[in-house]
């Protein structure tokens, strides 16, 4: 079977293109494809030795032992400026900090951070249920949708879960960039994306009434 594999950052600068297609026996797993990457390109083989890698097969992370099939998309996800190797992402019961989100996407090089609070309003406070490993594993994978659609340094998001009285922030997105236009459109694009595809629900509560807001149903990819 014939298996594309797009690469992105240094990756991309290693093996001097930015996908590649490579055939591999009918259920070889995503750590096969890998070891099958490395025999095409030297400089690439060297590069996915020296740093971890995350890999997504049609935009959903998976595990090295995932099994691929014909015509699958197998994205290498190589570390992100800005908060560590990877995006910083948090679902947390816990008060909410903008201060320590710019300080976690700054570099040298940020002319820009725009950030996003979204706080409560007009109720006495939400209520908020997620699946916490799901709903950071899909924000995790917007901000590194983020790294290839927009010239960003950095992006970090946390949500909180359980009550979040009015006036409190319920969701944060940080973003730096060398220029105000790209940080402005990928924070919009993050919690535009937040707001659809994590599985995270709110409640407002008011005067002992509680209510779920109604909303629509996630994309399944």
């Amino acid at each position: 079977m014939v298996l594309q594999v797009r690469l992105f950052a240094v990756l991309r600068e290693r093996a001097g293109r930015d996908s590649l297609e490579i055939e591999l026996a009918e259920g070889a797993t995503v750590a096969e494809a890998l070891r099958a990457l490395g025999a095409v390109s030297a400089p690439l083989a060297e590069a996915l030795e020296a740093m971890p890698v995350v890999m997504a097969v049609n935009r959903t992370y998976v595990d090295p032992e995932e099994k691929l099939t014909a015509g699958d998309e197998l994205a290498l996800i190589p570390p992100v400026s800005g908060g560590g190797e990877t995006p910083h992402v948090r679902v947390t019961p816990e008060p909410l900090s903008a201060d320590r989100l710019n300080r976690l996407v700054a570099t040298p090089h940020t002319g820009a951070i725009v950030t996003f609070q979204g706080t409560t309003r007009d109720v006495e406070r939400l209520e908020y249920e997620a699946y916490q490993p799901m709903a950071e594993e899909r924000i995790g994978t917007i901000l590194a949708d983020l790294f290839e659609r927009h010239e960003i340094e950095g992006a970090a998001t946390e949500h909180r879960i359980g009550q979040v009285p009015r006036g409190e922030p319920s969701v944060i997105v940080a973003v730096a960039a060398a220029h105000r236009g790209p940080a402005f459109a990928a924070a919009r694009e993050a919690i535009d994306r937040i707001k659809a595809e994590a599985p995270i629900w709110k409640r407002e509560v008011e005067s002992g009434r509680a209510e779920w807001v109604e909303g629509q149903p996630p994309p399944s990819t």
